[in-house]
């Protein structure tokens, strides 16, 4: 369960709106949170202050390639990977 803290980083986290429809020009879609999968084992989640914004068409909603548990390969094609993603969102928040 999340700490207070780390619930209060996740809400600003997706306050930002969805990092992928933010680089489409539409800055303010609505974002939940999507946990980092890179460096973690098959059934670890990451850190609460390692994700990413996604609204749910670029989260688990859309299609091959444009969500990322669709195809997360694809995904990282078309968007960035996980971690150039994490880096915009750090940037962001520090800004």
């Amino acid at each position: 369960m999340a700490t207070k803290p780390e619930k209060e980083y996740m809400n600003r986290v997706a306050n930002l709106g969805c990092i992928c429809c933010h680089q489409l020009g539409f800055p303010d879609s609505p974002a939940e949170i999507h946990h980092i999968r890179s460096g973690q084992g098959m059934s670890q989640r990451a850190s609460n202050y390692d994700v990413i914004p996604l609204c749910p068409v670029h989260h688990r909603t859309g299609d091959y390639g444009t969500a990322y548990h669709r195809g997360p390969k694809e995904f990282e094609k078309r968007y960035g990977t996980e971690l150039e993603l994490l880096e915009i969102v750090k940037g962001a928040l520090d800004g």
